[in-house]
């Protein structure tokens, strides 16, 4: 017992430094507590924390619930169900290339029916986590595509919970067709109950939940939490939708908030011992025979996300760098991934999932933030067709919806058709650009001469349009960006 007590001290020491580590270098935490359980694992020369990785078993289950409880519990439904179609539409491409790319690639593997739908769901969904935090730490909750972003996740974790209750009959290896089609409809069964309690049995919950004291809801709250995941997993749904479903219905109550407050440090440490536990269960050595196999989807998957961030673009109107920002920022994978890999083991499935899964999550998780932050070098080689033709000489700027200097705006629009300077210097220009302080008209800095650019030097007058007919896009020197938000009527 002393033994195990160190043994997962040391393992929840060393994952938390170097998870530190990684901050540092910008990258997710999750590939790090995986790292520490891969490190201080059987499978690996050195010291040895669990010899038997299965002894932490209940802690990682109990982390996995946790886990799915809070996104449950954070689930905005009103947000997604008033979002306007282009969203879901978004969504449901990015969700239908990556899960029909990943289902072909699994049953291209041969390595089985049941293993192919994990390996589809796993390269199919995206990281909530991880996209959330690049968006912050890159410090683009302001671009224009941002709102776009998070919709596509939310609906994606709404998705999760049907994939899970799709897998969870395929994963128990039903016996026949019938016998298939019947566990499913009991698992969608299953869903549509614990929606209806979410609908109109939330106010009983919150009753039951609710205390003047933060103990007592944390107590009542986990085991409510943990006893409906093992009454889920009891009837053939598993124990993480159990839970994820749960937590949409306490997000309902009265106590949300403080469920919310409760709950993110449970979720922080056990979430941890979760991802620290499945990096145990991997076996290095089975690494090299999944490979060529992980570096195939890693391939699949960069392809998918540009196509669907590419679609998402010419939904809303994104230029060059508003797509990029949209495939390369939802390309980690994690949590969910992991799951489904734990799920698979613990079905018996073949074992060459587990190794899978976790380099390839290993791999995206160092890719996600690299390629986001130089998103800019795909949005040069975007063709202009493919976007409308909108936004020829922007395409790798970044579109914002935060502009504090449109209050300066006095003109919006001139007859000027020619760059006054580039006449006298007897030089023509490529396009033209109108200073929108004061109505002073440019060549763009594609030009010889750049005027436009010239005249900001000089006048510090922030904002530009260009006057090219179909382009419509403001420009902000100071923010560096551009501005989507219209300029509003004309003055003079």
């Amino acid at each position: 017992m002393h033994a195990n007590l160190i043994g997962l001290g040391a393992l929840i020491l060393v994952a938390g430094l170097l998870a530190r580590f990684g901050r540092r270098l910008s990258l997710p935490t999750v590939p790090f507590f995986m790292l520490a359980g891969i490190l201080l694992g059987p499978s690996t020369a050195g010291p040895v924390a669990f010899e038997h990785p299965a002894d932490l078993d209940m802690l990682a289950m109990f982390g996995l619930v946790i886990l799915l409880f809070h996104l449950g519990l954070e689930f905005p439904v009103e947000q997604v169900l008033g979002s306007g179609k282009r969203l879901f539409w978004a969504a449901g491409a990015y969700i239908g290339l990556n899960i029909s790319a990943g289902l072909g690639l699994g049953f291209a593997l041969g390595w089985g029916t049941s293993e192919a739908f994990v390996i589809a769901g796993a390269v199919g969904i995206s990281s909530s986590a991880i996209a959330t935090k690049l968006l912050i730490e890159m410090r683009r909750l302001a671009n224009a595509e941002t709102p776009v972003i998070l919709g596509i996740i939310v609906i994606e974790d709404l998705f999760l919970a049907f994939y899970l209750a799709l897998l969870s009959p395929i994963l128990e290896g039903a016996g026949s067709a019938g016998e298939l089609i019947l566990n499913i409809g009991l698992s969608f069964a299953y869903l549509v109950a614990l929606f209806a309690v979410a609908r109109w049995g939330a106010r009983w919950i919150g009753r039951v939940l609710d205390s003047r004291e933060d103990e007592l809801v944390a107590i009542i709250m986990v085991g409510l939490v943990v006893l409906v995941a093992g009454l889920s997993a009891e009837i053939g749904v598993s124990d993480a939708i159990g839970a994820l479903m749960i937590g949409l219905v306490i997000a309902r109550t009265s106590v949300r908030e403080r469920a919310e407050r409760i709950t993110v440090p449970l979720r922080d440490v056990f979430a941890a011992i979760f991802f620290i536990a499945f990096g145990l269960s991997i076996d290095v050595g089975a690494i090299g025979s999944v490979l060529w196999p992980v570096l195939a989807a890693v391939g699949i998957t960069i392809v998918t996300n540009v196509t669907a961030g590419l679609i998402t673009a010419r939904l809303f109107g994104l230029n060059q760098r508003g797509a990029a920002n949209v495939g390369l920022t939802v390309l980690g994978r994690g949590e969910f991934s992991l799951i489904l890999a734990t799920l698979a083991l613990g079905a018996g499935l073949d074992e060459r999932v587990g190794p899978f899964i976790a380099l390839y999550v290993l791999i995206l998780a160092v890719l996600a933030p690299i390629f986001a932050a130089n998103s800019k070098y795909l949005a040069r080689i975007i063709p202009d067709r493919v976007l409308h033709d909108r936004w020829r000489y922007v395409r790798e700027e970044t579109i914002s919806t935060a502009c504090t200097h449109l209050d300066r705006i006095q003109i919006t629009e001139t007859d000027i058709d020619e760059c006054a300077e580039c006449v006298d210097l007897g030089d023509t220009w490529v396009q033209l650009r109108m200073c929108l302080i004061c109505g002073a008209v440019g060549c763009c800095d594609d030009s010889k001469n750049k005027h436009a650019t010239a005249h900001y030097e000089e006048s510090r007058h922030p904002l530009i349009r260009s006057l090219q007919e179909g382009d419509g896009w403001q420009y902000c020197y100071e923010d560096q960006s551009l501005v989507r938000e219209p300029t509003g009527s004309s003055r003079s």
